[in-house]
């Protein structure tokens, strides 16, 4: 996870994201158990989760979850399956025919490893997926990680390093990086 500090909790900025929160979970919960037919419901309630209309060729399997919404960045011909994750709040942009599997999560924003700061601050940055990248079942992209154009992001895969394009990354086994 990137260390830059985001916020303050407990700060105006704060309180106007955890607002935008509870507006997203909202609509999300909405849209969740609209029938799969209505078309026109789920162009609307994207739209307002989103800030703008679905770009063309974009589907998205409910159920569907973001925190945020107002910063995911989706473009022409991305297809998202269902239970699929968003928290967005540091921004997270999907580049043209990217393809997403089930249950896939994205992270912007998290706490500092440091426990003194953990309570007290947010802190992550934005997600950036280039063109073409196929991101696998369950596969989760931490805060500040950029995927290049091509690549492949194995199921299951925890990702929290830039990944460089038209190659392949696995894996999703926890270790002990430092103690304190």
């Amino acid at each position: 996870m990137s260390g830059d500090r985001l916020m303050r909790i407990h700060s105006a900025e704060f309180r106007a994201m955890a607002e935008r929160v509870l507006r997203a979970t909202e609509l999300t919960s909405r849209l969740n158990v609209l029938p799969f037919e209505d078309d026109a419901g789920k162009a609307d309630l994207f739209e307002r989760i989103l800030g703008s209309p679905l770009p063309a060729g974009v589907t998205i399997y409910p159920p569907f979850f973001t925190d945020h919404g107002l910063r995911l960045d989706l473009a022409e011909r991305v297809f998202i399956n269902q239970n699929c994750t968003f928290l967005d709040y540091a921004g997270i942009r999907l580049g043209e025919r990217v393809m997403i599997g089930p249950k896939a999560t994205f992270i912007t924003v998290g706490h500092p490893v440091d426990p003194q700061e953990r309570r007290g601050w947010l802190s992550g940055g934005p997600i950036d997926v280039a063109e073409n990248v196929w991101i696998g079942a369950g596969a989760t992209i931490l805060p500040g990680v950029s995927i290049g154009r091509d690549a492949v992001v194995a199921a299951g895969a925890v990702v929290a390093d830039d990944v460089p394009a038209a190659s392949l990354v696995t894996g999703g086994k926890a270790s002990v990086h430092r103690r304190w």
